[in-house]
Order: C-alpha cells, then structure tokens, then sequence
C-alpha cells in the first residue's frame, strides 16, 4: 500500500497559505482539506453542526474548539486511507490535541511572514463571501473590477482586513498558535519560513516535501472514537 502522508499548514491572516497549499496539493497529490470551505459548507447544506457554526459566524466570533472539533475530525475519519493538507485547522492546542487523538501529523508548515508584507496584502484582498474566492489587486485581480469571476456577484472587503484591525487579529494569531507551535516542535514535525514573497519561500517548502514524503510513512488515522 502507499505511504500516507498527513501535513498542516499554519500561518497569521494573509500569509499566504492558501496559495502554498494549493501548489503543495497540485505538486504532490495531497487532498486539500481547508476548514473554511467546511464551515461554509455546513452552513449551506444546513447540518446540525452547520447551525452552530451559523451562530458564531453570524455575529463575527470565533467558531468554538467543540464545534470545529465536531465538524472536522468526522471528515477526516472518513479520509483515513488518504493523504491530505489541513488549512485553518488545528488553529488552537485544544484542536490540536483532539486530532492526536485521531492521528498524527507527519508535517506542520509554518509561515512567518513580516507584519508590513501582511498589512499591504490584506488592505488589497478582497473575498467572495459564498464561496470564500480571495482576490489580490496587487497580484491577483478579478477580472472585472469588484466581481466574482465566477459568479459575477460583488466581492466584499472584510472590516478585520483593515490595517486598524488586522494588528489584533496578529496578537490573537499569535497568542493562540504559540502553544500549538511549541506542541508540533516537541514531536519534531513542525518546519518554520519566514519570507515577503510566496514564490521564494515556496522551493524550500517544495524541497522539504520532497524529501519527507519519499522517507516518512504515516500510521492510518484511526477509526474508532478517540
């Protein structure tokens, strides 16, 4: 059988993680597994869970550690002879823990990106908030100006985008991925970049995966409730 190889990605709001984790899915076969399409999803097909998220999204707070154990950790017991890249998920040490529980992780990418890079590429992204498309002005524009180029419907600029704001989202960032950091570095899996531009960090995420997926076999995540 195939070695399984199960990886996450980390990084503060506009770090680029979506971009890499597309390219590391496309470059090595991983199942991109991103938390944000699930909550919308969950939220669209009206789940039980999907209800709670609903709630919390609503009024702009944060999904809580149940709710996104209970929506995430099902999917991925349903993925158990796959390998995949969680995006946005564990974000918190109790998150963390709970996917232990089911499996363990053989990578953790982090990305550290400078505090100026990330405020001027946020005050320029602007989102599809049904399907969650980001747009860049600077590097990736839609092709009509304020459209969705799928759906041609308005695209939005959310308030925690904004410079006033983005600088406590950074504290919180950092202040809950402390713990899930220094977690990952104990079990020896987590790999730090730092960098301002995606496609200079992106060879040395390329070669680190290169190397890991021909000489790390990953445990199949179990089945059984934790």
């Amino acid at each position: 059988m195939a070695k399984l190889f199960r990886a996450a990605i980390m990084g503060p709001p506009g770090s680029g993680k979506g971009t890499i984790s597309k390219r590391i899915a496309q470059s090595f076969g991983l199942q991109y597994l991103s938390s944000g399409h699930y909550l919308r999803e969950s939220i669209a097909a009206n789940t039980e869970a999907g209800v709670l998220v609903k709630s919390y999204v609503e009024r702009s707070m944060l999904v809580p550690d149940h709710v996104m154990t209970r929506l995430m950790l099902p999917r991925l017991k349903q993925l158990s002879g796959h390998s995949w890249l969680l995006d946005g998920f564990p974000r918190t040490l109790s998150q963390a823990q709970a996917l232990n529980n089911l499996c363990q992780l053989d990578l953790v990418i982090s990305l550290n990106i400078p505090y100026e890079t990330l405020r001027e590429r946020l005050s320029d992204r602007w989102v599809h908030p049904a399907s969650g498309r980001v747009y860049n002005m600077g590097f990736n524009p839609p092709r009509v100006k304020g459209k969705d180029d799928v759906t041609g419907e308005p695209l939005i600029q959310h308030d925690d985008d904004k410079p006033e704001a983005l600088m406590a989202r950074l504290r919180h960032y950092k202040d809950v991925a402390k713990p899930v950091i220094d977690l990952y570095k104990s079990q020896g899996v987590l790999h730090s970049f730092s960098g301002t531009e995606t496609d200079r960090i992106w060879p040395y995420i390329n070669s680190l995966l290169n190397t890991k997926m021909h000489t790390q076999p990953s445990d199949a995540c179990r089945t059984q409730t934790p």
